[in-house]
């Protein structure tokens, strides 16, 4: 009897790595081998940078609030300090949209927990 290969399910697996390697350069996106190299590659690269875009919007925000911060006479550290004191309980993206966006409410919210 002879052997059989599964034509069907291993053409799929092919399909299935070139479809997702649409686009890349050259032979990337042509030849199986290579492309299952790359695409295997792409997606631990997209792994790894799901974890790394909170982190990286999180220094943002905080530089952001620093920056408004000291406009105002205070740093971060102080105003998040301060804040916290006074149970405002507020996140940096919404404080780093405020001193972005309405420079005027930051003020507001920088005396308010000032005092």
């Amino acid at each position: 009897m002879p052997r059989s290969k599964n034509k069907v399910a291993s053409h799929r697996r092919r399909k299935k790595i070139l479809k997702l390697a649409k686009g890349y350069w050259g032979s990337r996106s042509k030849v199986y081998t290579v492309a299952k190299n790359h695409v295997e590659k792409g997606l631990l690269h997209s792994y790894r940078d799901r974890k790394l875009k909170k982190r990286v919007y999180r220094q943002l925000w905080i530089a952001r609030i620093n920056a408004g911060a000291r406009l105002n006479g205070t740093t971060y550290s102080r105003l998040i300090h301060s804040l916290d004191v006074k149970g405002i309980d507020i996140n940096r993206k919404v404080l780093a949209a405020l001193a972005v966006e309405n420079p005027a409410a930051f003020t507001e919210l920088v005396k308010f927990s000032a005092n």
